[in-house]
């Protein structure tokens, strides 16, 4: 079981772009809450508690004050799409097993924080054609217009 995913204890985010240190989140701030999943099931489907509801305040967090400033920005900036009243709320119900679906949950915060936190790809460096590829483009398009001239309506010259 990978530490980054373990019900109940801080969440790990692994070093990668955008957060070089990576990210600790104290378990304190993610609230788990459990309900029903919907949809068909076993003898279970009534009895069992298995959906995953995380929800974590990213602004008010320790872990994301920690981090640098331009950090910071960009991963607020990032997560604010996602935000519903100030909550990042994630929801897992895939599996049966509500421990499963806690670490899916998990998982899929790590995800979105990290997606958040990455810089933005590098900007298109603009390129010209090449000479041969003009001079590519133009003979073929010389070859069409040869080849679409000839199919006009043929004359009789001899009547």
């Amino acid at each position: 079981m990978a530490r980054t995913s373990a019900p109940g204890a801080d969440l790990v985010v692994p070093p990668g772009p955008g957060l070089p240190e990576g990210l600790v989140i104290p378990a304190g701030e993610l609230l788990e809450r459990f309900t029903r999943a919907s949809g068909p099931g076993g003898q279970g489907v009534n009895t069992t508690d298995s959906r995953v509801q995380l929800t974590y305040r990213p602004a008010s967090s320790i872990a994301v004050a920690e981090l640098r400033e331009a950090a910071r920005d960009r991963l607020l900036r990032g997560l604010e799409p996602h935000l519903v009243g100030g909550q990042l709320v994630v929801v897992a119900s895939e599996h049966r097993a509500q421990r499963q679906n806690r670490i899916a949950a998990r998982q899929r915060l790590i995800d979105l924080l990290r997606a958040a936190a990455a810089p933005p790809p590098p900007g298109r460096r603009a390129t010209r054609p090449t000479r041969g590829s003009q001079r590519r483009r133009l003979e073929s398009k010389r070859q069409r217009s040869q080849t679409k001239a000839g199919r006009g309506r043929v004359t009789g010259e001899g009547d």
